[in-house]
């Protein structure tokens, strides 16, 4: 199967969002309580922070993500705003959430985490999903 028609400098800046958005939101957004349920302190997370590899790849898992949603936001044609951001939603909802929420109650995480850690994938699948439907 050929791949659709993509704006892969849609895609690149919906990845570029994604990146940003993760960074703003765990920290300035919901860093602390995320520490918190995470069971660590700001000197824990810094002594072991993460380096720039980390960062390259996490960049690159949001490029991945922009990417898939570009093509099954092109199967839902004509593509509009709405419609992407159906789309989002929906891969969200039917991917990523109920997986993700599958793994934090088998993991015993409180539900407070799975919010915040899940609340970012679905802002930036709606993000995602606004830039490359509205950008074509």
């Amino acid at each position: 199967m050929p791949l659709p028609e993509l704006n892969y400098l849609a895609i690149l800046v919906s990845g570029i969002v994604i990146f940003i958005l993760g960074g703003l939101w765990y920290s300035v957004l919901f860093g602390r309580p995320w520490m918190a349920l995470m069971g660590k302190t700001e000197e824990e997370l810094k002594a072991n922070a993460a380096g720039p590899a980390s960062y390259a790849i996490v960049f690159l898992c949001g490029l991945i993500t922009a990417f898939a949603l570009a093509i099954v936001i092109q199967q839902f044609a004509p593509v509009t705003i709405e419609r992407g951001l159906m789309v989002a939603a929906l891969c969200w909802a039917g991917f990523a959430g109920v997986t993700s929420f599958g793994t934090s109650l088998f993991s015993a995480q409180p539900r407070m985490l799975w919010l915040i850690n899940s609340g970012y994938n679905l802002v930036s699948f709606l993000a995602a999903g606004a830039i490359l439907s509205a950008w074509r």
